[in-house]
């Protein structure tokens, strides 16, 4: 076992970071570690337990819930209360915020919002499914906390995190020092230190997008796909379509290869899909700190500023080079031209100012 550091052992090392903390973020990331971990045990054995399939309720956005889906809302709300460092938990999965009322979380400081269970339709037919979640500290003094606590920027986040349930299990996370990312030891039941200090490629040619929804695409969107599939050597096109159809699966690939992940508004989906709380802040936050870009197609995803619970938005994020230029597709060729840096597009997939 030498040389192997664990993820309680690396988050002691590193609670210096954070003196105004006390202890408290580091106990909250290992609750959270826990729960992921009792989450990974019930996927793992999905197929042999009754936990598959509908649980025949809807969330708040409409979407069928997944019986995998209620148990993992469940044991990560579980675990968080009875940590005692957080005052809220907001979840995809809850019409409103749970506020954590028990003795032990009187003063505490920390916010968190989760999406338990990401691609949970996956489930059924084996495939990575994950874990997002994003930390904040409440902004109130005293009191009661509430929902202008959770209404925060992006940029206010003070740590965010995946859990990705596949071929392995992995925990991936940020406080703001980079990216690292931790592997599940099922012979000693614990996250290891198998990534430290995650980089994106500054480029890649991976374009991960549901093309079936191709023709509700925004005219910038549908340009860029043109693009990527068009041939040139100089810039390495045409470029490779893969898409899971899980966000922790797709952008955990491209995180480690390089490439971009676009969730565009749609026609049935004006203001975007994905959760801007529970998703795209902490992906958002995670690929910046190695190396990435995060925007809803004009402007930076960590500068939005939230105006409700369940907020939607769309978005483009991966490889720097790689989002620039899909921008760029954007300002150029869409309606909703909303931001004022325009660029020209090079045929060798760079952008330039014009």
């Amino acid at each position: 076992m030498q040389g192997i550091k664990t993820l309680g052992q690396f988050i002691i090392e590193k609670q210096n970071d954070f003196p105004y903390a006390k202890g408290e973020l580091s106990r909250l990331l290992r609750d959270i570690g826990i729960a992921a971990k009792i989450v990974n045990r019930e996927v793992n054995k999905a197929g042999l337990a009754d936990i598959l399939g509908s649980a025949g309720t809807t969330n708040i956005q409409g979407e069928g819930q997944q019986k995998l889906d209620v148990f993992a809302n469940t044991q990560f709300i579980s675990a968080l209360t009875s940590g005692g460092e957080c005052c809220i938990v907001a979840t995809e999965e809850e019409d409103e915020f749970v506020p954590i009322d028990s003795p032990v979380s009187k003063n505490a400081k920390y916010i968190v919002c989760i999406d338990p269970l990401d691609g949970s339709s996956n489930i059924d037919v084996n495939v990575a499914v994950g874990t997002i979640f994003s930390i904040y500290r409440r902004k109130s003094v005293d009191g009661v906390a509430t929902l202008q606590d959770v209404l925060q920027k992006g940029t206010q986040q003070v740590a965010a995190g995946y859990v990705i349930y596949g071929s392995s299990t992995m925990m991936v996370y940020t406080t703001g020092k980079g990216v690292n990312g931790f592997t599940l030891d099922p012979s000693i039941g614990e996250f290891c230190l198998s990534h430290p200090d995650m980089k994106i490629p500054q480029n890649g040619n991976i374009y991960s997008i549901n093309e079936g929804n191709y023709v509700h695409f925004p005219t910038g969107v549908k340009k860029y796909i043109k693009f990527a599939q068009e041939e040139d050597a100089g810039s390495n096109r045409p470029y490779t379509s893969r898409y899971i159809g899980s966000m922790v699966g797709d952008i955990h690939r491209n995180l480690i290869k390089g490439g971009i992940y676009i969730y565009p508004t749609t026609a049935s989906s004006p203001n975007g899909k994905l959760r801007l709380l529970y998703e795209c802040n902490p992906m958002a936050f995670i690929i910046e700190q190695a190396g990435g870009v995060a925007s809803d197609g004009f402007n930076r995803i960590l500068d939005i500023e939230p105006t409700e619970l369940h907020q939607r938005t769309s978005i483009f994020i991966g490889s720097p080079d790689m989002v620039k230029v899909a921008e760029d597709f954007m300002v150029e060729f869409s309606s909703e031209k909303n931001n004022p840096l325009n660029h020209a597009i090079n045929l060798n997939g760079t952008a330039v100012a014009s």
